[in-house]
């Protein structure tokens, strides 16, 4: 048998009109009229598949017909008697994907879950509630179109002060100068939250079975973690304290890195210090601003306070060392002071393992000075508005420098 364009027309058009059983009989009817290699040809010329051939031969050779059970191979997708489904639903997303709790747009004040999606759908797309496909079938279309379930974003600062791009532009600067210049030393300091101490779930997972207790109720102590980073380095130092982080606490961390650390930096004259403006160690808080200048004083070194605006503290290079820490704990039990000890001594910064000690000194909170006392305070420092500098005119609260006459 020849085919002719004319006689494949006729053997499509036919096959197109007959279903199961009927059509894999035509088919295997014309294979086998084709002789040998029919088959091969049939699957060229025709576009017939090879599988559906065979099993029509057998049915013609055994005369038992195969029972197509075409209910279990499933519906078609929603979307293909539904064509404005996942466009809609889109629409939906896109434009009330997030809340809006002071009523200031006309955003949904509410979470989009697969659920009120479906909802939705009915109530402004007039879609019928026997006609949408179920709350799961939904919940598989969102993930389709890229709406899967994601961690929220921290990103946005909450506030944006005037001069948060002033600051950052001499951060840039001073930042750069501990680099160009051996004789400063670049430090990143800031404490960590505080973290309970007992049988207590912290989120994470074992590959060991783990069991704590279900509440984080009256914890043995509590320790707050402290660090001292050199960016330039890649070296980190731990403090680990019982009490609160104050003032007095900051400084005597400071004094004694440098009292451990300081044969290893001869050339240093300079330490620049990168924080944040906290409550305890900001430029107006007299206690910290005194304790700083005697540690200048007392080891012959000029300080340079540059502190990173607020809400903006996730930039201080310290920051980026918590979260190894805490994976480095995370999913087991610190129920002792020495377990977080161990715990952090184990941890790894840039392959190398930190520095790890525990203030075990208690601090009182609140020390401060008088008003005379801190207008002495000032007369030793010098504030970036003080300066003739006139490209930063208002950093002052921001940008410090303590000189002890070390050149």
């Amino acid at each position: 048998m020849e085919l002719t364009d004319s006689v494949k027309k006729l053997f499509l058009d036919t096959v197109s009109q007959l279903k199961g059983a009927a059509r894999r009989r035509f088919q295997a009817q014309i294979v086998m009229e084709l002789g040998y290699g029919g088959q091969l040809l049939a699957q060229k010329e025709l576009g017939w598949d090879r599988n559906t051939i065979r099993k029509g031969i057998k049915e013609l050779s055994n005369g038992i017909t195969c029972v197509d059970n075409y209910s279990a191979k499933g519906r078609y997708k929603a979307e293909e008697h539904l064509p404005s489904l996942l466009e809609d639903i889109k629409k939906l997303v896109d434009k009330e994907s997030q809340t809006d709790p002071s009523f200031k747009s006309q955003r949904l004040y509410t979470r989009l879950t697969a659920s009120q999606v479906r909802k939705l759908l009915i109530e402004k797309f007039a879609y019928g509630d026997e006609q949408l496909p179920c709350e799961e079938t939904i919940r598989v279309k969102l993930n389709y179109l890229g709406y899967r379930l994601k961690r929220v974003a921290k990103v946005l600062p909450q506030k944006k002060f005037p001069e948060t791009d002033e600051i950052f532009e001499q951060l840039a600067i001073v930042n750069q100068s501990a680099l160009d210049d051996k004789s400063i030393l670049r430090l990143s300091l800031d404490a960590k939250a505080r973290v309970n101490i007992g049988s207590f779930d912290r989120g994470g997972r074992n590959r060991i079975p783990t069991k704590t207790k279900d509440h984080d109720f009256d914890p043995k102590t509590t320790l707050t973690p402290y660090g001292i980073f050199l960016p330039n380095l890649d070296e980190l130092f731990l403090y680990f304290t019982e009490s609160k982080v104050t003032s007095d606490f900051i400084v005597d961390v400071l004094a004694d890195f440098w009292k451990s650390e300081s044969w290893r930096f001869p050339n240093i004259k300079t330490l620049l210090i990168n924080q944040d403006n906290g409550g305890e160690n900001h430029s107006r808080r007299t206690q910290f601003m005194k304790r700083i200048i005697e540690f200048a004083h007392q080891h012959k070194l000029n300080i340079r306070l540059a502190y990173y605006p607020p809400y903006h503290s996730k930039y201080n290079p310290i920051e980026r060392t918590w979260g190894i820490l805490e994976k480095s704990w995370n999913g087991s039990i610190l129920d002792e002071v020495e377990t977080a000890l161990n715990f952090a001594q184990n941890m790894t910064w840039k392959g190398q393992h930190p520095v790890v000690k525990l203030v075990t000194k208690t601090y009182e909170k609140g020390v401060k000075l008088t008003k005379k006392a801190m207008d002495e305070i000032e007369q030793q420092i010098d504030r970036l508005t003080n300066s003739t500098h006139e490209k930063f005119p208002n950093l002052g609260k921001w940008f410090i420098d303590i000189c002890c006459g070390v050149t």
